[in-house]
């Protein structure tokens, strides 16, 4: 499988860029969060295709890995002009690591992103690796497929203790396969060690998609 640099945002890979043309560049983009309910199913099939797991395979491609951080809907940009394309963006809070064997973890800032997305082992200021942004994946996954945040009558920080204490939230839409939802829960496992790569969510989102008869409700893989 080939990992493009193109499903990415990758402002952190460079030193210098040229502030006309980055303004130019980021004019075109605004993230799925400005979006209503009624916008979902377009979000959905672009989520899908499915650029942003490709994206996040290639940041997380070792050995060297960059962990996002702040993975969430507000990061997730939307083509503006005709609505066909996803990226990654927001390097802002990002950290590049050095992997020497697959299942280490690295002391590194607590608290580092935004609560409502955040995995338990960040919130509670453990060491950690890549499979913080897997994590954030199941939210947002959550999100698109509800057509509201996760624990959205909780504020931010209440939202992040609620899930660190071993809380997640409950599925209600019929889009929710009952694959996608064995995927969803281990995405956000609590063990990060349970949480796929997105390599692995890659293959079994194809797998799902392929599964799923023609009128499926959501439409969430179709172009």
């Amino acid at each position: 499988m080939t990992l493009h640099y193109a499903e990415i945002l990758i402002f952190c890979k460079r030193n210098l860029l040229d502030l006309k043309k980055f303004i130019s560049f980021a004019l075109k983009y605004v993230a799925i969060d400005k979006y209503t309910r009624s916008k979902f199913s377009l979000l959905e099939s672009e989520f899908f295709k499915p650029y942003v797991i490709r994206g996040m395979a290639y940041l997380h491609n070792e050995p060297n890995v960059i962990i996002h951080r702040d993975l969430k809907p507000r990061n997730v940009l939307l083509v503006n002009s005709c609505a066909d394309h996803l990226k990654v963006g927001d390097f802002g809070l990002s950290k590049l690591i050095k992997v020497q064997n697959s299942h280490d973890v690295y002391k590194m800032t607590g608290e580092t992103g935004s609560y409502r997305y955040m995995a338990p082992e960040v919130f509670k200021h453990r060491k950690y690796d890549k499979k913080v942004d897997v994590f954030s994946f199941a939210m947002i996954l959550y999100e698109m497929l509800e057509g509201e945040p996760p624990f959205v009558s909780f504020e931010p920080y209440e939202a992040a203790k609620f899930v660190a204490d071993g809380h997640r939230p409950t599925f209600r839409a019929k889009g929710y396969t009952m694959e996608l939802r064995e995927l969803t829960d281990q995405c956000w496992a609590g063990d990060m060690n349970k949480r796929p790569s997105f390599l692995e969510i890659l293959k079994r989102l194809e797998r799902i998609k392929e599964a799923l008869p023609s009128d499926h409700h959501w439409h969430i893989f179709n172009a």
